[in-house]
C-alpha cells in the first residue's frame, strides 16, 4: 500500500505541475524554468507509475479469473499470469529505484577529472576511451559537455582530461564513477600478444554553490598565460589562459579552453570552489571512514572500483560484484545497466540502514 501511495503522489504532483505551468505568467521565466526542470525530472517516473498501476490492475483481474468458475478463462489466466507477474516485478524494481530518496546534490552540474595512472601510453589511451564514453553517455541523457582543459599524449591518448557535464541529474548520473578504473588488454604495439594492465583515476565533483564555499580573493594568486594547442592566431597573441592558486591550501587550477580571459576566470573559479569543497568533504570523510566503509562510491581513490577486461569482453564493478559484457557498447556510452545496478545496491543499503546519503 505504501508503494501505491507514493506512486499516486508522483502522478498527482506531475499533473499539478502541468496545471501550474499553464497558469504561470509567461513573464515569470524563473518560475517557468523551475517548473519545467521538475517536470522533466518527474515525467519518466510518472509514465512508469501509470504503467505499474495498469499492470497491477491486470494482475488483480487475472487473480479474479483464477478464482472464478469459468474453467476456460481460468486456464487462460493461468498461462498469462507468469508473463504479467514478470512485467510487474520489473516495473516495481525500476519504480523503487526511481522513487528512493535522491542524492541532494544529484541535480548539480558535475566536474569530472580523468588522469592516467600506471601503464604509460596505455593508460593515456584509456583516459581518451573513458572521456569518449562519458561524453556519449552524457549526450544520451540530454546533458551538455564542456571541456575545461586536457593534456594530450601524442599517440592518441590523454594524460588528463577535465570537463563539466551540465543538465538535470548530471552529478546523479556520474557520481558512482569516482575511483580507480583498471584496464586489461593487449596494446597494439605488443608483438607477443601479452596482456598489459593499466590504471586510470576518475574524480567526480558536484559543482559547489557560493553558499557552500566562500573564497577570499586575498587568498588567491592569479596568473595569466598564453593558451597552448589549436587556436591559430588567438593562441599566439592572447594571454587568455588563467591559473589560480589558493595560497592557504596550495590547490592550483587552470583553464584555457574559452576564448576570453574573463570566461576562463569564471570557469577556473568554479573549479577552485569544487576542489575546496572536495578537500573539506575528504576531511570529513576521513573522520567517518570506519562508519561509512560499506558505502557505494565512497570516494576513496585508492579503491579499485572497476575492471575493463578486453580479452574477456567483460566490465566488472567490484563494489557490487556485477559484470556486463560487450565492451564496444559500454565504451560507446551504454552505461545504464551498470548505473542501474549501482543505484539499486545503494537503495538496498539505505533501506537496511547501513548507509545514509
Amino acid at each position: 500500500m505504501f508503494m501505491k501511495d507514493k506512486v499516486l503522489n508522483v502522478i498527482e504532483t506531475f499533473k499539478t505541475i502541468d496545471h501550474e505551468m499553464a497558469a504561470v505568467s509567461s513573464t515569470d521565466s524563473a518560475r517557468l524554468t523551475e517548473l519545467a526542470r521538475e517536470r522533466k525530472r518527474l515525467e519518466p517516473i510518472a509514465q512508469l507509475a501509470e504503467q505499474w498501476l495498469k499492470t497491477s490492475a491486470e494482475l488483480e483481474s487475472l487473480e479474479g479469473l483464477l478464482m472464478g468458475s469459468d474453467k476456460s478463462m481460468s486456464e487462460l489466466a493461468q498461462l498469462e499470469k507468469p508473463v504479467v507477474q514478470a512485467r510487474y516485478a520489473e516495473q516495481t524494481q525500476k519504480l523503487k529505484r526511481l522513487l528512493h530518496p535522491r542524492n541532494p546534490k544529484a541535480d548539480r552540474n558535475a566536474i569530472i577529472e580523468i588522469r592516467a595512472g600506471a601503464g604509460g601510453d596505455e593508460a593515456g589511451l584509456f583516459v581518451a576511451d573513458l572521456f569518449r564514453m562519458y561524453t556519449r553517455y552524457a549526450q544520451s541523457k540530454g546533458l551538455t559537455v564542456d571541456i575545461l582543459s586536457f593534456n594530450s599524449t601524442g599517440v592518441g591518448g590523454m594524460k588528463e582530461a577535465l570537463f563539466e557535464v551540465s543538465g538535470p541529474n548530471a552529478y546523479g548520473w556520474f557520481r558512482f564513477e569516482q575511483g580507480v578504473h583498471r584496464v586489461q588488454r593487449v596494446p597494439k604495439t605488443e608483438a607477443q600478444g601479452r596482456i598489459h594492465t593499466s590504471t586510470v583515476t576518475v574524480a567526480v565533483l558536484p559543482e559547489p554553490t557560493e553558499v557552500e564555499v566562500k573564497v577570499d580573493m586575498k587568498d588567491l594568486k592569479i596568473d595569466t598565460y598564453r593558451a597552448s594547442g589549436a587556436g591559430g592566431q588567438h593562441v599566439n597573441k592572447t594571454e587568455s589562459a588563467i591559473r589560480i592558486t589558493h595560497v592557504p591550501t596550495g590547490i592550483v587550477v587552470a583553464c584555457q579552453e574559452e576564448r576570453s580571459q574573463g570566461q576562463n576566470r569564471l570557469r577556473a573559479m568554479g573549479l577552485l570552489r569544487a576542489k575546496l569543497q572536495e578537500a573539506e568533504e575528504e576531511r570529513i570523510f576521513n573522520e567517518r571512514r570506519d562508519m561509512r566503509r560499506k558505502q557505494i562510491g565512497s570516494g576513496d581513490r585508492s579503491e579499485k572500483i572497476r575492471t575493463y577486461n578486453f580479452p574477456q569482453d567483460r566490465i566488472t564493478d567490484h563494489r557490487i560484484n556485477f559484470s556486463v559484457y560487450n565492451m564496444e557498447h559500454f565504451l560507446g556510452g551504454d552505461m545504464d545497466p551498470m548505473v542501474e545496478q549501482l543505484e539499486m545496491k545503494e537503495q538496498e543499503l539505505m533501506e537496511s540502514g547501513e548507509v545514509t546519503q
